[in-house]
């Protein structure tokens, strides 16, 4: 390389407009040539050097101790969330005989959370997909106890609609804590901790019924609220742990923060990464858009989750609501009685006892079979199939409501009904994130829980108020919704079992039936 700077340094000759000669000096372009050359040769290198990806990383280290953690602190949101979903089944009979309540008012109480929920679902989703799951899981929980812990001295009944509604607009952001966990399990054990951790949820309900049990007989609704956002503010707190998603960073182009946590999920499991580097991915694609969500490779599965979601929603608190109204109003043939008597609600409707809510809780536990015999179903069966046979065992059940049975026959039938749309439930939060690349996997589920806030915003007005009207056609409602959800989770041209999560859709893996 010297010769050759030297040579042309001493021929090299070019003419002025003066037509003098000049020496052109050339040492430096050929020192920048030189370092090209070292580049290039740097690059060959690097090329040289095996690269691996996110999925082929969280599949080697497998799940250890840092899935433990995040299992916990996960599972500790949905056990908050739980806990003020739950509170809507007792919060609304206990109004009824404080403030004097009808119907409609009654049906209001739950209808606001679900519609803060339907609002901010997408929002959250979308912020998520921009700013990362881990901040706005910590600022949607923070918002949700504030409010949560507000509503409890809500002075008049339009004051509680306003407040119960922001902490629905809170929880909305909820499910994105699926999201963040769901992209840190490998394949083979991600079903099942899914499904497993979502046994938070349960414990959750039945929490809170047992906080009933102690706190309504003595201090009232009131107390029983500020109780149950103390669980959001615990969240909160732990918070600091929680990691950013590894493919949420790689999306942005941040492949160095990638690798900062798949480096710390190494330690934690004391499992090595593969072998070379994190392979760098485009930092320019689209990410949080709902139009992709609608284009022609995911148009039809999201119409169908959309309406598989709202079927859930609509179900799952239709099942819920329904089982303390039926506790106050009896079996559907004393409902129906009343109803040709033209007995006024307030004339036969009584508050809730300490009976009722230990029934409450009998049914509140179904969740806990629900949700192992998904666990073990979804593994052996796929996804499709499993939410199919669980919305149509749900159906089923729920007609048997109709028939004029005695309590502990009417409450077989609603332990039944819960357990397995609560699985049902659940096994939706596996298949959906598992479906979406990462791009858009934040958003799919927020569009999808935000479906199933409108499933959930229309099901008090059947569960409290039709069923006063008339419980057969009530009841049948539920009955009929489900089997069409059987129906739709079968027509999903996709089944995501062993299937790897996909960061865009170039990546996708061909459609599996």
């Amino acid at each position: 390389m010297d010769n050759i700077i030297k040579y042309v340094r001493n021929r090299t000759v070019n003419s002025n407009m003066d037509g003098q000669a000049s020496y052109v000096n050339l040492e430096d372009t050929v020192s920048v040539n030189r370092s090209t050359i070292e580049i290039s040769q740097n690059d060959r290198n690097q090329s040289d050097t095996p690269t691996y990806t996110i999925d082929s990383a969280v599949e080697k280290m497998g799940f250890g101790k840092f899935q433990v953690k995040l299992s916990l602190l996960t599972g500790l949101a949905w056990m908050a969330d739980a806990m003020e979903m739950m509170i809507l089944s007792i919060l609304a009979p206990a109004l009824h005989c404080d403030w004097l309540l009808n119907e409609w008012q009654k049906a209001l109480i739950t209808t606001v959370v679900f519609l803060g929920m339907m609002l901010s679902g997408a929002m959250w989703g979308k912020l998520c997909d921009f700013y990362g799951r881990k901040a706005c899981l910590i600022l949607c929980t923070l918002f949700t106890f504030y409010f949560g812990a507000l509503s409890s001295f809500a002075p008049v009944f339009i004051w509680l609609l306003v407040l119960r509604g922001l902490v629905g607009f809170g929880i909305g952001g909820a499910p994105q804590s699926v999201t963040l966990y769901a992209e840190f399990l490998p394949s083979k054990q991600r079903a099942r901790c899914v499904v497993l951790t979502n046994l938070f949820w349960s414990i959750g309900a039945c929490l809170e019924v047992l906080l009933a049990i102690v706190v309504m007989p003595t201090l009232g609704w009131r107390w029983l609220l500020a109780f149950s956002s103390l669980p959001l503010l615990i969240f909160a707190v732990f918070c600091s742990w929680l990691p950013e998603s590894a493919r949420y960073h790689l999306a942005c182009g941040r492949s160095d923060l990638a690798q900062e946590t798949l480096v710390r999920i190494s330690k934690d499991n004391n499992v090595p990464l593969p072998e070379g580097n994190l392979k760098v991915v485009q930092s320019d694609v689209k990410r949080g858009q709902i139009s992709d969500l609608l284009s022609k490779e995911h148009r039809v599965t999201t119409l169908i989750l959309w309406f598989i979601w709202f079927a859930n929603a609509f179900s799952y608190y239709g099942i819920v609501l329904l089982t303390t109204e039926m506790f106050q109003i009896g079996n559907a043939c004393q409902a129906s009685e009343a109803n040709k008597q033209n007995i006024e609600p307030f004339c036969y409707l009584r508050c809730l006892q300490s009976k009722d809510y230990i029934d409450l809780l009998y049914t509140t536990v179904s969740e806990f079979p629900g949700l192992f015999i998904t666990m073990v179903i979804i593994e052996v069966l796929g996804r499709k199939k499993t939410m199919a046979i669980e919305f149509a065992i749900f159906s089923v059940f729920v007609f048997l409501i109709n028939i004029c049975v005695d309590r502990p026959v009417l409450i077989i039938f609603l332990f039944v009904a819960r357990c397995f749309i609560s699985g049902g439930f659940q096994a939706a939060y596996v298949y959906t994130p598992e479906y979406y690349p990462t791009v858009n996997r934040a958003i799919g589920l927020g569009t999808c829980s935000a479906m199933a806030r409108i499933g959930a915003i229309i099901t008090p007005f059947i569960a409290q108020v039709l069923i006063k009207v008339s419980p057969y056609f009530a009841i049948s409602i539920y009955g009929t919704v489900g089997l069409l959800a059987a129906i739709a989770c079968m027509l999903l041209p996709v089944e995501t079992k062993g299937r790897n999560m996909v960061d865009t859709d170039d990546a996708y893996d061909p459609v599996v039936h």
